[in-house]
């Protein structure tokens, strides 16, 4: 990797910290919760090129709010998984593109907030920019909510690329979070990552990898996402261009219940 683009990569993955109470895998006891397995580790003691714009500690995510269980905006993933990615990361960085992470990790009091907030049929504050032509009455049969997430188990990861340098996303103007997610690039909320054809988590069948209207650059850019995670041993889910998982998985049948915070991998060396 040159000089400039490891710069480029560096200055532009800047990641907010706090200080928060440790959590950790299964139900609390008291109030002190273990904390993760030493099999996971924070992605950028990893590889701190890879960038990071987590959505569910902040309120621009469709729920509209921070999600339970999310203390701080830190990729948390099994080791293995955050080694392939690196690798990903290494293959793409050669051709003047870097990863970016919406979601990794995600506790399981994240999933039953999703789960408490898809049954309240009244609340549809992001449906207009989200789930624009799906009834939130569907959510759960269409299969965009479910009780459980392979996001749980350590291994999964919310991801797109942006092209190098990479540049902060513009400011977002008023009105942007009306705006479907499937609208052109330059009219939904903005987002400095390559034009995939919708944004982050849409629920519609547009965000299906390989939708057949779907075409042109779109389709190019998702191609080659999925080429570059596929060479090193990651699935994509068909219904989201940005869902992939880490094969085999470290903990294929445990769901992790620890929170999104530095202190739940703190001392977890890479």
């Amino acid at each position: 990797m040159s000089t400039t683009a490891r710069l480029a990569v560096t200055v532009a993955a800047t990641t907010v910290f706090a200080t928060t109470s440790p959590l950790a895998a299964g139900a609390a006891t008291g109030s002190r919760e273990p904390k993760a397995p030493r099999e996971f580790v924070a992605l950028d003691s990893v590889d701190p090129t890879i960038l990071q714009e987590m959505r569910y500690p902040t309120a621009h995510n469709f729920v509209g709010e921070r999600i339970d269980g999310y203390r701080q905006p830190v990729c948390i993933l099994t080791r293995p998984a955050a080694e392939a990615l690196h690798r990903a990361q290494s293959r793409l960085l050669l051709q003047g593109y870097t990863l970016k992470v919406y979601d990794c990790y995600r506790p399981q009091r994240a999933v039953d907030h999703f789960v408490r907030w898809a049954k309240d049929l009244a609340d549809e504050r992001k449906k207009a920019e989200f789930y624009p032509r799906v009834d939130k009455s569907r959510l759960f049969e269409d299969g965009y909510i479910a009780a459980k997430s392979g996001h749980s188990r350590g291994s999964t990861m919310d991801l797109t690329i942006v092209r190098l340098p990479a540049l902060p996303a513009p400011r977002p103007e008023p009105g942007r979070e009306s705006v479907p997610c499937y609208a052109p690039q330059a009219q939904r909320y903005p987002d400095n990552s390559v034009d995939m054809g919708t944004g982050f988590d849409c629920f519609d069948t547009l965000s299906h990898t390989d939708d057949p209207r779907v075409q042109g650059a779109q389709r190019a850019n998702r191609r080659l996402l999925n080429s570059a995670l596929s060479a090193e041993g990651f699935v994509n889910l068909p219904e989201e261009w940005w869902h992939f998982t880490y094969k085999p998985e470290l903990f294929p049948d445990t769901y992790f219940d620890f929170p999104v915070s530095r202190r739940s991998v703190a001392g977890h060396r890479p």
